[in-house]
């Protein structure tokens, strides 16, 4: 049975090898301190984080992500050692969030990496606080304890490792940003908060070598479970949050915070022994929609750890084959006559098996969520389906904006037809980059320069489109900056359908018109905001979320509009402006460093197929496909006529 401990509770450790397992909502820095028997950490050797994960008896995760898993063995760390601190922090950088209170309560259980967890912590009553100490394990008359702490510290990872004892906290806190700045950059969002239940349980397959049950369409990793307040109408939407009492509110307003109904049954399996039936929308939620995106996310998790367990089993199969392969051979009498054939066959025959049962337990799985896809992907709304999807012929202009928005596909090498959707959520937390370089990618290198970028820019009209498509008439504003005039081409359904309201900024002039004016709407908002004062704001400011379209960056651009870029990226998502920048780095490289905070700011997406984003939850590296508009389909055209028949309605 399992412990739930509350803050300052303690409980013994019957076992020396553990798994400590952390989920948050948001990609957190999970790192472990060893201090001496007075706590104190003697030194910055002493600490172990993604940039040093590795230390005697305590591995730690390499990324910042919204999972951990840090494996300790307390006969491996030093005698010295009478303490090990678990540590919690925020990664620092823009649209990510700079405290606790903002983000659903971590949550942290130890237990042995064959067994059920023995304790577990949900670090509550946070707020100001952007790294905290959510546990230590600590030395007690020669056996091993722990105790919930739930310490926070405002001052972040560098505060927090100050009142550790270490000296020249701040520069290790510099190095950890450091080492995870990189991956947050390239990881493809955050998941929705995890349930109490997860849907199957891959990452034991991976330690035991048990492939586990076959997975069952249920509730989404990504749903809140659990009893919690309701309303009394579950479809009625929720008034807004208000922003210092004046009626510009920012925040999506389908958001909720109580507890979702839950999800309808699954139909059963028509054979005994068999997994249900996958139904379209098997996930808590308000409503289809949200049943939809959860259900998504669940498949995104169950690929992941499911492709991690045969990965990992498959690594286990492998160091096991040498080993014993080292073992016959340093075996003098197997060296005479072959006498240690025999040996070296079984460990093949051995490594074959294991594999073997590896990539069953895998096929298995992938049959099942193979299955919940063809389901799946015919019920997805607009805001979410392909642009093949029949969906689209019987488009309308919503009424409301939708949960989240799809930027592609994603898959894994273990099943490239296998396509789970890339859904962000809506409004956009981060800009977008298509980047038109050549890159690593091998699609990219086939092509000749001008066609990757022309295949650039129709992939950022591509999303223009979708963006404009899924938002009420009137709430979505696409500005774009041409300098040399070379998107004409592939920006033709934007002007044919009158969706734009300026024809794309050409040359500098027009290049510092657009940043000029971006600015000056992001000034106003951010001041009406902070200051209360939202009926302030000039009668004819575009309340509309707005988009940028950058092409070609940096040509047209001086030093004073690239900064104007770079704090629209920075500050223009939170009030509603948001960038789409097409883009090669090595064009602007003569920029050096000054650029680093920009591109890593954004969302790369390329033109082409590429495996350059990861997940949130063990850092695979998924191929992303680009969304594509089937050869000779109109519906880019037909979609915008529309979105531009319901504009000009709401402005009679």
């Amino acid at each position: 049975m399992t412990a739930e401990l509350v803050r300052g509770q303690n409980h013994p450790l019957p076992h020396t090898r553990l798994d400590i397992r952390v989920s948050a909502g948001k990609p957190v820095v999970a790192a472990a301190a060893l201090g001496d028997e007075g706590g104190r950490v003697q030194g910055a050797e002493w600490v172990a984080h993604p940039a040093q994960p590795a230390l005697p008896g305590i591995e730690v995760s390499r990324q910042a992500t919204a999972d951990h898993l840090l494996a300790v063995d307390l006969n491996a760390v030093p005698a010295s050692v009478h303490r090990v601190t678990v540590l919690l922090a925020l990664p620092m950088g823009a649209g990510r969030p700079v405290r606790f209170g903002a983000v659903a309560a971590p949550f942290v259980s130890v237990g042995p990496p064959d067994g059920d967890e023995v304790v577990s912590y949900t670090v509550t009553g946070l707020d100001t606080e952007s790294a905290v100490v959510a546990l230590e394990l600590y030395r007690r008359q020669g056996a091993w304890k722990v105790r919930a702490v739930g310490q926070g510290y405002a001052g972040g990872l560098a505060a927090c490792l100050t009142d550790q004892g270490l000296d020249r906290a701040g520069e290790v806190a510099a190095v950890v940003q450091e080492a995870v700045e990189p991956g947050l950059s390239r990881t493809l969002g955050t998941p929705p908060p995890r349930s109490t239940e997860v849907r199957h349980n891959a990452a034991a397959a991976a330690t035991t070598g048990d492939p586990g049950p076959s997975p069952e369409p249920g509730p989404a990793s990504g749903t809140t479970s659990g009893p919690g307040p309701q309303p009394s109408d579950p479809a009625a939407p929720q008034p807004p949050a208000q922003t210092h009492g004046g009626p510009i509110n920012y925040a999506h307003p389908r958001r909720q915070s109580a507890a979702p109904p839950p999800p309808p049954p699954a139909v059963p399996s028509a054979e005994p022994g068999r997994p249900p039936v996958p139904v379209a929308g098997d996930a808590t939620g308000w409503s289809m929609e949200e049943r939809l995106y959860n259900q998504v996310w669940g498949m995104f998790e169950d690929l992941a750890r499911t492709t991690a367990a045969y990965r990992s089993a498959v690594d286990f199969a492998d160091s096991r084959l040498d080993q014993e392969l080292d073992r016959a051979l340093s075996d003098p009498r197997g060296r005479l006559a072959g006498a240690g054939d025999p040996a070296r066959e079984a460990a093949r025959a051995k490594h074959e098996e294991l594999t073997g049962r590896a990539r069953e337990a895998l096929d298995r799985d992938l049959a099942q969520l193979t299955a919940e896809s063809e389901v799946v992907e015919p019920a997805l709304p607009p805001a979410f389906a392909r642009w093949d999807s029949p969906v689209w012929h019987g488009y309308r202009v919503p009424m409301e904006i939708p949960m989240a928005l799809r930027l592609g596909d994603l898959h894994l090498p273990e099943r490239s037809d296998l396509r789970i959707p890339m859904l962000v959520r809506l409004p956009l937390e981060r800009g977008l980059w298509v980047d038109s370089g050549r890159g690593t990618s091998e699609a990219a290198v086939m092509l000749d320069e001008a066609r990757l970028r022309a295949l650039a820019m129709d992939t950022a009209v591509a999303h223009a489109a979708r963006l404009l498509a899924v938002y009420p008439a009137g709430e979505f504003t696409v500005h774009v900056i041409d300098p040399a005039g070379s998107a004409a081409r592939s920006l033709a359904p934007l002007m044919r359908s009158g969706v734009l309201d300026e024809p794309p900024a050409a040359g500098a002039q027009g290049v510092s018109a657009v940043l000029a004016k971006l600015t000056q709407r992001v000034d106003l908002v951010q001041m009406a905001v902070r200051g209360g004062a939202a009926d302030a704001l000039p009668p004819d400011l575009d309340t509309a979320q707005q988009l940028l379209i950058v092409n070609d960056f940096p040509h047209g651009f001086d030093d004073r509009a690239v900064t104007q870029l770079r704090y629209l990226a920075d500050e223009g998502p939170a009030v509603g402006v948001h960038l789409l920048m097409v883009a090669d780095r090595e064009d602007a490289s003569a920029y050096g460093p000054v650029l680093d905070p920009l591109w890593r700011s954004l969302l790369r997406i390329t033109p082409v197929p590429d495996d350059h984003l990861a997940d949130p939850w063990v850092q695979h590296a998924w191929t992303y496909e680009p969304p594509a508009v089937p050869e000779g389909s109109d519906v880019l055209g037909q979609v915008l006529a529309k979105v531009a028949e319901a504009r000009r309605t709401w402005r009679r």
